[in-house]
């Protein structure tokens, strides 16, 4: 696998347009998730929809369930964990051809749902962008045959020191029906390499964790290229028992988006060589643009992601100002008649009992309070609003929408129960 961070390769047309971005990069201030980027920099998909990076492979989503034992069910909670880094975080795609460099800003009340379907059964995803300032995104991913359930929520927020960085802040909660069991699991940061010059790397940083309810801990670090040595995309990943920290009794190690190991620690045995690409993934399912909800990601951002397919600037930038433009104007609607948008799946919480007791678990020195910070808001995944929602849908019953373009967005009217 080749680590080196290629090069871009824009149009002449594009050079000024990106070298003006990059200078306008250093000179923002404030969050870069409000600036525009170059339309020929962005890619056809919304942020909204990266929350199905965490189940591209239910059978290692849903293995635990299966385990007796709750040190190896913790061992294949961070396995699975570090399967989701890969194509959330790879500059390529599964042919080898680099990412777009952008990916669209959800609006508020975006919605992204599919499922995947495969030996381990139905796995479903519902994902909602529960607040647009901050930015939001809130996600629920079930299995009900194995009886394993994860919810979060993601606030990204992102300057620029140098380069590019990225710091999410939020958590998710795993949980294990059979069990009772829960995991509290916090995200790295992100900072984009080579960026002044064109040549662009996304690599983890910093350390995050796994809490479980059982008494286990996984602490990943996560390494990235020095000037002289070392090797991109790297972690460090030791599973230990709350009790005696200092003595790991799994470590990982390797790369996120390659190889890596499983070793036993009092013995020293690998116990396992893993390699993400190994375990195929089940492709994601969603309903066909003509039968979404409007609010749905991919319908309501149809026209703006043809355009950037196409290479067509001028359209994205005409399609995305329409989308933005109304937004903007639901936004001085509902200040003036002094409501809220009502989210869809998802409520606001002044607390969650079950993150904060796992979090107050851990010793100081490796707190997750601070990655838990709630100026973004709690939310979470409300079953009664999936539910009523359900009923109706299968019942015929629809509130009235409209839409001023063919966009599946401008001008909605809605009631949050269709």
């Amino acid at each position: 696998m080749s680590n080196k961070c290629e090069s871009e390769k824009f149009a002449p047309q594009h050079k000024s347009a990106f070298f003006s971005f990059i200078k306008s990069l250093a000179t923002f201030k404030g969050d870069l998730a409000s600036l525009t980027a170059p339309p020929f920099l962005l890619s056809p998909q919304s942020i909204v929809e990266y929350s199905a990076y965490w189940a591209e492979h239910p059978t290692l989503f849903c293995a635990p369930a299966s385990e007796s034992d709750p040190e190896r069910r913790a061992l294949l909670v961070l396995k699975w964990f570090l399967s989701t880094l890969k194509q959330q975080h790879s500059n390529k795609d599964d042919n080898g051809k680099r990412k777009k460099m952008k990916p669209l800003n959800p609006f508020l009340g975006e919605i992204f749902i599919g499922k995947w379907e495969d030996e381990a059964g139905t796995t479903n995803l519902v994902a909602e962008q529960v607040s647009h300032h901050p930015p939001a995104t809130a996600c629920n991913i079930w299995n009900d045959k194995h009886g394993v359930r994860l919810r979060g929520h993601v606030a990204p927020k992102v300057y620029f020191s140098g380069t590019v960085h990225i710091d999410r802040k939020g958590y998710s909660l795993l949980h294990i029906d059979k069990y009772d069991e829960d995991y509290l699991i916090t995200m790295p940061k992100i900072h984009v390499e080579g960026i002044m010059t064109g040549s662009l790397c996304p690599e983890l940083s910093g350390t995050t964790y796994i809490q479980s309810s059982s008494g286990y801990t996984a602490k990943i670090d996560y390494k990235s290229k020095g000037w002289v040595s070392g090797t991109r995309n790297s972690f460090t990943a030791k599973l230990f028992h709350d009790d005696r920290d200092e003595e790991p009794l799994y470590v990982a190690e390797g790369q996120w988006n390659g190889d890596f190991s499983i070793k036993k620690c009092d013995t020293g045995e690998v116990v396992e060589k893993f390699n993400v690409d190994s375990v195929p993934r089940t492709p994601l399912q969603v309903t066909p643009l003509e039968h979404q909800h409007p609010l749905e990601s991919r319908r309501a951002w149809q026209h703006v992601a043809d355009a950037i397919n196409r290479g067509d600037i001028f359209a994205v930038g005409h399609e995305k100002t329409k989308i933005e433009q109304e937004q903007r104007e639901m936004r001085k609607r509902e200040k003036a008649e002094g409501r809220e948008f009502p989210r869809r799946y998802f409520s606001r919480a002044k607390e969650d009992p079950i993150a904060e007791k796992l979090a107050d678990g851990m010793k100081e020195e490796t707190s997750m309070k601070g990655e838990m910070d709630g100026h973004h808001g709690i939310w979470i995944w409300d079953e009664k609003k999936y539910r009523r929602i359900q009923d109706n849908l299968r019942n015929g019953i629809k509130s009235p929408t409209r839409t001023r373009f063919d966009s599946g967005v401008g001008g909605i009217i809605l009631d949050v129960k269709d």
